[in-house]
């Protein structure tokens, strides 16, 4: 929290979960990134995002008003599915039925998290 840039504090709920666990339903096909986009509309939560049409890429800039580089020059927002960090954009990555989502931020390029390179390789 002694990193947060000057007023982002109050953006970080007191127990650090900005949106709790639930289950949801999705179709078949549907992203990552699809269930963030959709989850945070229903909640009111607040998500900014950016598409990189040459790559076919989409990065998460922000959710709940918190933003990369809100927490240093190694912080923003990354993804985990069934406890494994995927190297590759949300929208990239197809759901399968049992998926468990979780959107983690980092302070330091994930190493603070679990998900630091090591951590990008499944196994």
């Amino acid at each position: 929290m002694g990193k947060l840039r000057a007023g982002k504090a109050a953006f970080v709920p007191s127990n650090g979960t900005v949106m709790a666990a639930r289950t949801v339903t999705f179709t078949e096909g549907e992203t990552v990134f699809d269930v963030l986009r959709r989850e945070t509309r229903a909640s009111g939560i607040h998500m900014e995002y950016a598409s990189n049409p040459m790559f076919n890429s989409v990065y998460i800039e922000g959710i709940n008003n918190l933003y990369e580089f809100d927490c240093g020059e190694l912080s923003g927002w990354m993804y985990r599915v069934n406890g494994w960090f995927p190297n590759y954009g949300s929208n990239s990555y197809t759901l399968k039925q049992g998926d468990e989502i979780e959107w983690v931020y980092t302070c330091d390029l994930g190493d603070d998290v679990g998900g630091g390179y090591a951590a990008g390789t499944q196994g």
